[in-house]
């Protein structure tokens, strides 16, 4: 089993989101301690029964009153967006709450990135005050406004490719879907090509447990290098689908010929280089120490393939990401070849 686990002390707990895929599991996971937690968001989702709803909406004016009143021992956030909307939460709720719990991104490392750094390596510049930017940028304003509001009395979860049941990004979903299928199915290569993922239950499980131990500090939050491979993955689908597809191996050179972009039309997937190092071959030894438990890959694909199947195979999709996947023109293309 993953995640951390233990007697706990029942913290106030704001989590800000808290519906949707990491949201969600940041939710769960702290109910699971017994917390007593409030959830700020839009109101778009249903809830756990056991959590208390507050209405609200950070990119509007007048949207954080629900929050004008009340202290927390924790507060949890996932925000992705503007990062003067973490500036003005966090300017907010810096003297009634202790401690500033972000879901972060290795993004905000700066390209390209020796392969191996932890949270030493350089940094991206980002402002707290910026509108509507790029995701890494965003993020780390994000965790500028944090530390200018909270001092040391926060964390940045850097987290890196984030998989598992309820994925609102599409990249695991779509590689289940496709196997299930069956039939001849373009497999990226090396087969034996290390891969690092966080089940998004891991990642939140860790990240409750960093505000119970009131750790400080940017950790990277991902599996060590090798958990599992582009190989491993995919068999890992065709077992638990139960699909008779058949793994068809091209090598990076061929795919690249055939104009398919790579992490968006081949989710999960880059051929070796600068994008490949920042992505699977990040230091993590840092939050091992702390605590952070990584469970068994093949947990992570059954579990999602489980929650798939529930909704039918349709997975949900965020407005503010790509479609992932391969269109079938080119995989037949690659295919021929």
């Amino acid at each position: 089993m993953a995640g951390v686990r233990g007697q706990s002390r029942i913290m106030r707990t704001l989590i800000l989101g808290g519906s949707e895929f990491v949201g969600r599991a940041l939710t769960d996971a702290a109910l699971a301690k017994g917390w007593d937690v409030t959830v700020f968001n839009r109101g778009r989702y249903e809830l756990p029964p056991e959590a208390r709803p507050l209405i609200g909406d950070r990119t509007v004016e007048g949207g954080l009153a629900a929050l004008a009143d009340g202290e927390w021992d924790v507060v949890l956030d996932t925000w992705s967006a503007a990062p003067r909307a973490v500036r003005d939460t966090a300017d907010l709720l810096a003297d009634r709450v202790g401690r500033y719990v972000y879901i972060s991104t290795c993004s905000v490392y700066a390209n390209p990135t020796l392969p191996g750094l932890g949270e030493e390596a350089p940094l991206i510049e980002g402002s707290p005050d910026d509108g509507d930017v790029e995701y890494s940028v965003a993020k780390r304003g994000a965790e500028i406004a944090i530390e200018r509001a909270f001092g040391d009395r926060y964390v940045h979860a850097r987290a890196g490719l984030i998989l598992g049941p309820r994925e609102n990004i599409g990249r695991l979903p779509w590689w289940l879907n496709r196997i299930a299928r069956g039939g001849p199915v373009v497999a990226p290569g090396p087969r034996e090509s290390p891969l690092q993922f966080i089940d998004a239950r891991d990642l939140a499980e860790w990240s409750v447990h960093a505000a119970e131990a009131a750790l400080s500090g940017p950790y990277n939050l991902i599996s060590p290098t090798g958990h599992t491979t582009m190989g491993e993955l995919l068999e890992l689908c065709v077992r638990v689908t139960g699909s008779t597809a058949e793994l068809r191996w091209i090598d990076p050179e061929a795919i690249l010929a055939a104009d398919v972009r790579p992490w968006i039309e081949l989710p999960v997937w880059v051929p070796a280089g600068e994008d490949y190092d920042s992505i699977h071959r990040r230091d993590v030894r840092k939050a091992l120490a702390a605590g952070l438990r990584i469970r068994p890959a093949e947990e992570t694909v059954a579990d999602t393939w489980t929650w798939l199947r529930a909704l039918g195979g349709v997975a949900p999709q965020r407005p503010d990401r790509p479609v992932v996947g391969l269109p079938p023109e080119k995989e037949a293309e690659l295919l021929k070849r």
